[in-house]
């Protein structure tokens, strides 16, 4: 049997595209055998290695809003934690490791002292979910051994190679689609361009890695921004119809 790899980037709560290419997985009974994942698809990776469906995580995530800004609460130091979250891991990853998990997980995260993303496949699991997902400036880094950690998309939003020679069959997802334009004539806000300059930068190196693909998903969620929890049924709707077009292929290279 081919031992299938998926890998899955950062997004914010364009992460819900994941659960749709994941629910799509399912029900064409195409087993994942290895996850690699950063900030959101960091999340969405370690739900899915422990064991819960791609409902139940995005129900979970709903929920509990856990991509809203309601999730994060503002510390000492005016950045926020992501207190909440790891509660809800803590819960619905109870044995708080790697070796626990049903799938093989490898997470990326930015080591913001030695400059590099760092990759991990073993040990405490939770604090590197939320270290991977840690946005600088907003989220409180997080300390990890000799390791200071911030969101693993800032190097690598796209984490193809920590499992591109562990698989036969190479899935990507990718939810940052970049936009033409200002979008309607409206004015751009603050953080949209920001965010938008950011992955104009990384293009570049996220699109040099599709040839290393045999299924490249990128759902068109331009108009989403990285906080729209109120919109993560449409986003999720928009990855499953995404993967759906590549049923075809899913199915004859499996």
């Amino acid at each position: 049997m081919a031992k299938t790899g998926i890998v899955l980037s950062g997004g914010g709560v364009r992460g819900f595209a994941h659960l749709g290419l994941l629910q799509v997985l399912e029900e064409l009974q195409i087993e994942v055998h290895v996850i690699s994942g950063v900030s959101a698809g960091a999340i969405v990776g370690a739900l899915y290695a422990a064991g819960h469906s791609p409902q139940k995580i995005r129900d979970l995530l709903k929920k509990n809003s856990y991509f809203g800004w309601s999730s994060f609460l503002l510390n000492k130091d005016g950045l926020f934690s992501m207190k909440v979250l790891k509660k809800v891991l803590q819960t619905h990853i109870p044995e708080d490791s790697f070796e626990s998990l049903q799938k093989k997980l490898f997470i990326t995260a930015t080591d913001f002292a030695a400059n590099e993303a760092i990759t991990f496949s073993k040990g405490r699991l939770i604090e590197t979910v939320i270290a991977s997902a840690s946005v600088p400036a907003i989220f409180e880094p997080v300390k990890i051994d000799e390791h200071v950690l911030v969101d693993g998309g800032l190097l690598n939003n796209f984490p193809v190679e920590p499992i591109e020679k562990k698989c036969d069959v190479l899935i990507g997802c990718y939810v940052n689609s970049i936009p033409k334009g200002l979008g309607n004539g409206k004015r751009i806000g603050k953080m949209n361009l920001i965010e938008k300059c950011f992955h104009m930068a990384i293009a570049p190196t996220v699109y040099s890695k599709v040839p290393a693909l045999q299924v490249f998903v990128e759902p068109d969620l331009h108009e989403f921004g990285m906080f729209d929890v109120n919109k993560a049924d449409l986003i999720y709707e928009a990855g499953y119809k995404a993967a759906m077009k590549h049923k075809n292929k899913l199915l004859s290279i499996l």
